[in-house]
C-alpha cells in the first residue's frame, strides 16, 4: 500500500476541520451507524467553544489502495509554534482559502513556512456556495501571495479545486460536478510525492508531544529512516547531538481515522507516536543506539509576550478553587511547558510568582482558562512585550506585527487615527468588495494589547482584525495606555444596590448587587483620570418616620461584565486579574491604600 503525508493550511474559520470531517466520512473511516461529533478533530472543550484549532492533530484514512496521513494545523499565529514543526512531517500541503475573504495573514504565515521547505501546494477554494464568493479574484490573490513569498516556478504551477466542505464536494470547475471529494483524493495521490526515506538505522524527529495519564509522554513524528518495533531500545539526541536519554519503547501507535492503534512494526515514511521515554521533547531526534548525528530541526520562534502568574493572595483566596499553592501552580506550568514549546516559564526572585512568556494574548488566555477549569486560583498581571537588544548597536528591539483590518468604509478613518496613536504605520489601503476597505498596518505588539474591544466599539462591531508576528524592530517610544481611572472598594462585604445606584454617575460598574467585594478590589471604571475609593456596602439609612414620597425601587444599569481577554486588556501595570473557577475579579496589586501610595511615590 502506498503512502502520502499531507497538511491542511487555512486561516481561522476557513473550514479546514470541517473538510477533514467530510474526508473521513467519504473515505469510509466511520461505520454507517457511528455517532461522530461535528468538527471531530477539535477535541478540546475550549476548541469546540471558540471554534478554533489549538493543537495540531493527526488522522489517517485509506483511499483506494493509498493510505493518506492528514495533519490538521492551527490557523492561529499564537499557536504557530506547532505549525513550523509539523510541516517537516509532510510532503505536500492543501491550502484552503475562503472564496469570499481570500488569503488572510495566518494563511500567509504558514504558507511562507511551507514554501521555504519546498512543498508543492494544492489550492482548494472553499465555501463556493456563499452569496458573496469571488473565486476568480481570490485565485489571483493566492497567485500574487505565492509570488511575493518567492515561490519557485514549480510551486507557482499549482492545481486548483473549487467546492464546499460543508456540502461535501470538490471539483476542478466552480460549477461542479458536485459529487463528493473524489477529485481531491485523486489529486493528493497524483500530485503529492511519496515520502522520501533515507537508508540506515531507525531515526525520527519528534514534532509534537503530549502527556497521557496511562502511557506517559507520547512523541509523534515521521520516521526518516529504518524501521521500529515495540520493546526496542532507542535513544534521544538533542539538536546539538548530545544524548538526552535512552529508553525502551513501551507502545508504538499508528493513526487510523480518529483513533490510534497499537502496531507491531512501523517503517520509514510513516507518521507514528512513540511512548516510553521520560525526558525527550519536541525537536529531539529519536533513533537507534548506533546513530550519533541528530536530524536537522528548526529552532522554535522566540516568545513575544510575557505575563506574571502569581498565587491568589486576596481575602477570598481558597474559597472557590482547590489548587492555590505556588508549588501546585509551578508544577502545572512546568507540565504545560513540556508539551507546548512556544511557552517559556521562568522563576522570579519572588517564590510565589512565575514569568510565563508565549506567542500572544490568545495563547496565554487559553492557558489561564484551562487552568481555571482545572480548579486553580491565581492572579495574573498585564501582558508585557518581550524586548530583545540588537547585538551590534545595543538598541532595544520590540516585536512588530502585521495587522489586517477589514472594515466598512465609513469607519476606516477612525481606525487609522486610533492605530496611529498606537504607533502603527499604514502600509496599504484597498477596497475588499461590498463597500469595505482592507487596511494593512505594521504595529508594535504593545500597541495592540487591548485594542480589539476598542476597535469593535469604534466600528459598531463590523471590523475584523487579523494579526501575525512580522519581525523585531527598534523600540518606538511610549504608547499611552488606558486614559481613565477605576473605582476601588474600600471595605469587605457584599455590594448593596442602593450604594451602586449612587455610584452610577461616577462611571460604568463591573459588579452586580450582592457580589462579594474586598478592600482594593476594582468595582468599576471612573469617568475621570484618577482612581477613586468608594463604599459599595453603604445601605439606605432607615428612620422611624414615614417617608412622604413612595420609596422608588432602585433601577440599575446592567454592569459591564469582563471576559478574561477583556480583563487582561483593561488592567493597568499596577493592577491584577484574579482568576478562580467561578469568578474573574480585578484588583489593585497593593490592596492596602497606604501601601498603594507608597508604591506610587516609589515609582514616580
Amino acid at each position: 500500500m502506498s503512502l502520502r503525508n499531507i497538511a491542511i493550511i487555512a486561516h481561522v474559520d476557513h473550514g479546514k476541520t470541517t473538510l477533514i470531517d467530510i474526508l473521513l466520512k467519504q473515505s469510509g473511516a466511520f461505520r454507517d451507524n457511528q455517532k461522530v461529533a461535528e468538527r471531530a478533530m477539535d477535541s478540546g472543550d475550549l476548541e469546540r467553544e471558540r471554534g478554533i484549532t489549538i493543537l495540531a492533530k493527526c488522522t489517517s484514512l485509506t483511499w483506494k489502495d493509498t493510505r493518506i496521513n492528514i495533519v490538521d494545523t492551527p490557523g492561529h499565529a499564537d499557536f504557530g509554534g506547532e505549525v513550523e514543526r509539523i510541516l517537516n512531517m509532510v510532503d505536500g500541503v492543501i491550502v484552503l482559502v475562503d472564496a469570499a475573504e481570500g488569503p488572510m495573514p495566518q494563511t500567509k504565515f504558514v504558507v511562507s513556512k511551507a514554501l521555504k521547505l519546498g512543498l508543492r501546494p494544492i489550492v482548494a477554494i472553499n465555501k463556493i456556495d456563499k452569496s458573496d464568493e469571488r473565486h476568480a479574484y481570490v485565485v489571483n490573490e493566492v497567485f500574487d501571495l505565492f509570488a511575493s513569498l518567492d515561490a519557485s516556478d514549480e510551486q507557482l504551477d499549482f492545481p486548483i479545486l473549487y467546492g464546499s466542505a460543508k456540502e461535501g464536494w470538490m471539483a476542478t470547475a466552480p460549477e461542479g460536478p458536485r459529487d463528493g471529494m473524489g477529485p481531491l483524493f485523486d489529486l493528493v495521490v497524483s500530485h503529492v510525492p511519496e515520502p522520501t526515506t533515507e537508508v540506515g538505522a531507525f531515526s525520527m524527529l519528534a514534532t509534537t508531544l503530549e502527556a497521557d495519564p496511562f502511557l506517559g509522554r507520547i512523541l509523534t513524528g515521521r520516521i526518516t529512516s529504518g524501521s521500529v518495533a515495540p520493546n526496542e531500545t532507542i535513544q534521544a539526541l538533542s539538536r546539538e547531538g548530545k544524548v538526552v536519554e535512552r529508553g525502551r519503547i513501551t507502545k508504538l501507535l499508528s493513526f487510523d481515522g480518529l483513533e490510534r492503534k497499537s502496531v507491531e512494526r512501523a517503517v520509514a515514511g510513516d507518521i507514528v507516536a512513540i511512548a516510553g521515554l521520560s525526558k525527550a521533547t519536541v525537536s529531539d531526534t529519536l533513533c537507534d543506539i548506533s546513530v550519533t548525528t541528530a536530524l536537522a530541526s528548526d529552532p522554535v520562534d522566540p516568545p513575544t509576550l510575557a505575563m506574571t502568574f502569581r498565587i491568589n493572595d486576596g481575602p477570598l483566596a481558597g474559597q472557590e478553587g482547590s489548587k492555590v499553592q505556588s508549588r501546585v501552580i509551578r508544577e502545572r506550568l512546568m507540565r504545560e511547558a513540556e508539551g507546548n514549546v512556544a511557552l517559556t516559564i521562568t522563576d522570579t526572585g519572588d517564590k510565589d510568582s512565575f514569568d510565563v512568556a508565549g506567542r500572544g494574548e490568545l495563547q496565554l488566555a487559553i492557558l489561564i482558562e484551562t487552568m481555571r477549569r482545572e480548579g486553580f486560583e491565581l492572579t495574573v498581571s498585564r501582558p508585557q512585550v518581550v524586548l530583545q537588544s540588537d547585538p551590534d548597536t545595543g538598541q532595544s528591539l520590540e516585536p512588530v506585527e502585521e495587522v489586517i483590518i477589514d472594515v466598512d468604509e465609513e469607519f476606516a478613518g477612525a481606525v487609522v487615527s486610533k492605530l496611529n496613536e498606537r504607533k502603527a504605520e499604514l502600509l496599504e489601503m484597498k477596497p475588499s468588495g461590498g463597500g469595505r476597505q482592507r487596511l494593512i498596518f505594521q504595529s508594535p505588539t504593545r500597541g495592540l494589547i487591548g485594542y480589539q474591544s476598542e476597535l469593535l466599539t469604534d466600528t459598531r462591531g463590523t471590523a475584523v482584525m487579523n494579526r501575525v508576528f512580522h519581525s523585531y524592530a527598534p523600540f518606538k517610544g511610549s504608547i499611552q495606555g488606558r486614559r481613565t481611572g477605576v473605582l476601588i472598594s474600600n471595605a469587605q462585604g457584599n455590594a448593596v444596590a442602593f450604594a451602586l445606584w449612587n455610584l452610577e454617575d461616577r462611571g460604568p460598574l463591573m459588579i452586580k448587587p450582592g457580589t462579594r467585594v474586598y478592600e482594593g478590589m476594582i468595582v468599576g471604571g471612573h469617568t475621570r483620570g484618577n482612581d477613586l475609593e468608594v463604599n459599595v456596602l453603604k445601605g439606605k439609612k432607615l428612620t422611624n418616620m414615614r417617608a412622604s414620597g413612595k420609596d422608588d425601587a432602585v433601577a440599575l444599569t446592567p454592569p459591564m461584565i469582563l471576559t478574561l481577554e477583556k480583563a487582561l486588556a483593561f488592567i493597568g501595570d499596577d493592577e491584577l486579574v484574579e482568576v478562580t473557577p467561578e469568578s474573574i475579579r480585578l484588583r489593585k496589586r497593593h490592596l492596602d491604600p497606604h501601601e498603594r501610595k507608597r508604591a506610587e511615590r516609589a515609582a514616580s
